[in-house]
């Protein structure tokens, strides 16, 4: 069976991290309260993919619901209730985004195991807040003259803000740290990718270059650096242009400081070319990509 991490991957989010105790976290609250995953850190929109890789690396979830609080509201055709065959029908405001996901999540968690995301809560009006806070003590979700109510046993809720949520929402809510790179160090080995132990002098080398960059390459991106090497790493510019080009986080501007050109030339360039007969080292340039 897959681990959270992989099944993770799968779901668009990589990282050298673990984060099989968030789980753990969420799957037995200290009340009986709606358990909820603040996805705090540094990553941007990272933090949206890593609660929606999260959402769907989970196996027993059956439903998924998401909202964005920076998009706009959509407009909807009116809806049109009639009481029986010879009403003409009492136009109703449509239902807004946010209770219609909320609606839906509690409806379905009536049964069945379900997530909801809610995305970029910075964006929300602070009495969302306030009444996001209220559900999930209350389990129910207040929408005009009715109320929807929630399996706290089987729903979860996720939020992400770029600032500080609502005092008391935070205090309801387990909070987890996302960093806009995976920054945990790993020591990979040739076995690691199935490659044979002569490429082992080239991670070696490898290694205080990412740690002088302040990366740590994921599982894949790593990977891909490695089948890079043999295949079109001739000089020290193809080796910037395939560290750049793979490893998330990597500073161009960096790439050309004098303690990275001397970890280049002096310890990974020939590590290479014992490896793979490279005789060609040029100087390390900033590759060639326009800025963002």
């Amino acid at each position: 069976m897959s681990t959270l991490k992989q099944r993770m991957a799968e779901n668009g989010f990589e990282s050298n991290e673990s984060y099989d105790f968030v789980l753990k976290a969420l799957r037995h609250p200290h009340e009986r309260v709606i358990p909820c995953l603040n996805v705090e850190g540094d990553g941007g929109r990272r933090k949206t993919a890593f609660a929606n890789a999260l959402a769907h690396a989970i196996d027993d979830i059956e439903h998924h619901f998401y909202h964005d609080f920076s998009q706009p509201e959509p407009t909807p055709a009116p809806v049109y209730v009639k009481l029986d065959d010879e009403d003409e029908g009492k136009e109703e405001p449509p239902v807004p985004a946010l209770d219609r996901a909320l609606c839906d999540a509690c409806a379905y968690s009536e049964g069945e195991p379900t997530i909801l995301i809610l995305d970029q809560l910075h964006e929300a009006d602070f009495k969302d807040q306030i009444r996001l806070y209220q559900f999930l003590s209350s389990h129910e979700w207040p929408f005009r003259d009715t109320f929807f109510s929630a399996n706290y046993k089987n729903l979860m809720v996720f939020i992400v803000s770029e600032e500080p949520v609502y005092h008391s929402l935070q205090k309801q809510s387990f909070r987890v740290w996302v960093d806009a790179v995976s920054d945990r160090a790993m020591e990979w080995t040739a076995e690691d990718f199935g490659l044979d132990e002569d490429i082992q002098p080239v991670m070696d080398a490898l290694a205080p270059l990412f740690e002088k960059l302040e990366v740590t390459p994921t599982y894949s991106e790593y990977q891909k650096i490695l089948r890079d090497i043999p295949r079109v790493v001739h000089t020290a510019e193809d080796l910037a242009n395939t560290v750049f080009g793979w490893t998330e986080g990597v500073s161009r501007p960096r790439l050309r400081a004098p303690d990275i050109q001397y970890v280049v030339q002096e310890e990974v360039m020939p590590a290479i070319e014992q490896y793979i007969g490279v005789e060609d080292i040029g100087e390390i340039p900033l590759p060639t990509h326009s800025d963002d």
